[in-house]
């Protein structure tokens, strides 16, 4: 047996009393990291993006850890709907959606006494927004999308979201929720992307994670100055704002700074996928994994799993693949990775056989719970709950 320390060891004992493949979460390196969010609050709210989590038992979790923890980005408006059955009645939808009955029921919910706030950023979206919940006779809440991109000469730091990239833009917009009798300015949101989803510290990246580090250190400031000036003149044409949101888990430690922020995002750290072992400035535990069972030998030092292709979204590289983290130094084969159905796993000195459990970690966080019916969680190596993700509750949202 090879020694193991921390999760991978309490993962790899409870292998043995589970049907493979399963999805597995250490709770106790969940709460930890909970706990850890919590404190890089400086005095702000934390709302928790539904996207990295997917499964109502564990945001409803991470909202009983400490009271900082307020409120959901949801990032459908049918998921919205989901989570106000199942009692989350603070939702902000995280994105621009575009569903005639779903925004129907959500202008009737809120009419109801619940908030669940669509995001916008053009003209288009708000008066259709507006002839919804005029037909039902609701309320619609919205939040405005600003631009938090960076420009260094030609080059764009950061991600294509709202086209809204200054105050004067967002004024022009707030002014037209303002004439729209059915919808009503609820905040607006910032989310320097290339601050928050960029990692720094990347092996597979060693010159580029300099350039990067730079252009992060620059722009701070700049997001800084543009949404308090967004917020500022919003307060000049007698907005009253209950939302300024900023942020991911990538960039708490400087989004918490700003004054203006009411409110920071935080989701991918609970789990604490691949991608966040690259940020230099923190570091939690991972606590999500997946296991495999080995189906074949092919030859004396390669072991092959039943799936495991589950491949992050973004710019296709190697730091989006499911690594083997135990036993430990094993390697994807170069020609078939990790595959829809079958993943190859080579290893130099361990023996292993038919039958015996490879334990991975996802390069993201909530993506795959969309590959499993539930999340077996575990604390110190014994299974204490199990809980149903969205696609075991029959539910898909994107």
């Amino acid at each position: 047996m090879i020694e193991l320390r921390g999760g991978k060891m309490n993962v790899h004992k409870v292998t043995k009393k589970l049907t493979l493949p399963s999805l597995i979460l250490d709770l106790d390196a969940f709460d930890e990291n909970s706990r850890k969010i919590a404190v890089m609050a400086n005095g702000k709210k934390i709302r928790i993006a539904s996207k990295s989590i997917r499964a109502i038992p564990l945001l409803k979790r991470i909202l009983r850890t400490d009271s900082v923890f307020q409120g959901v980005m949801s990032f459908s408006p049918k998921e919205a709907i989901f989570l106000a059955d199942n009692g989350i009645d603070d939702i902000l939808i995280g994105y621009p959606t575009w569903d005639d009955d779903a925004h129907k029921k959500i202008a009737e919910i809120n009419k109801a006494g619940y908030k669940i706030t669509c995001m916008v950023d053009s003209v288009k979206q708000v008066e259709k927004l507006n002839d919804l919940a005029q037909e039902v006779e609701g309320l619609i809440y919205v939040c405005i999308d600003v631009d938090m991109s960076t420009k260094f000469g030609s080059l764009h730091f950061g991600v294509r979201r709202s086209p809204l990239k200054s105050k004067e833009d967002v004024v022009r917009l707030a002014r037209k929720i303002k004439e729209l009798p059915n919808i009503e300015l609820h905040g607006i949101m910032g989310y320097e992307a290339q601050i928050a989803g960029v990692n720094d510290e990347s092996p597979y990246q060693k010159i580029k994670n300099v350039a990067i580090r730079y252009m992060k250190s620059k722009s701070i400031a700049k997001i800084e100055t543009l949404r308090k000036s967004v917020v500022e003149a919003l307060q000049k044409e007698g907005f009253e704002l209950e939302i300024v949101n900023g942020g991911g888990t990538g960039s708490l430690h400087t989004t918490t700074k700003e004054k203006v922020v009411t409110e920071v995002t935080a989701g991918s750290g609970f789990y604490n996928p691949l991608l966040f072992d690259y940020y230099r400035d923190f570091q939690y535990k991972p606590s999500l994994y997946f296991a495999l069972p080995i189906v074949r030998k092919p030859a004396s030092n390669i072991y092959t799993c039943l799936g495991g292709g589950y491949i992050a979204s973004g710019p296709h590289g190697e730091d989006k693949v499911p690594q083997p983290v135990y036993p430990p130094n094993g390697k994807l084969m170069p020609f078939e990775g990790a595959g829809e159905v079958q993943t190859p796993i080579m290893y130099k000195d361990v023996e292993l056989d038919i039958g015996d459990p490879i334990i991975f970690r996802a390069a993201k966080a909530g993506e795959i719970c969309e590959r499993f019916n539930e999340i077996v969680c575990i604390s110190h190596g014994e299974v204490v709950e199990r809980h149903l993700t969205y696609r075991g509750a029959g539910k898909c949202f994107l």
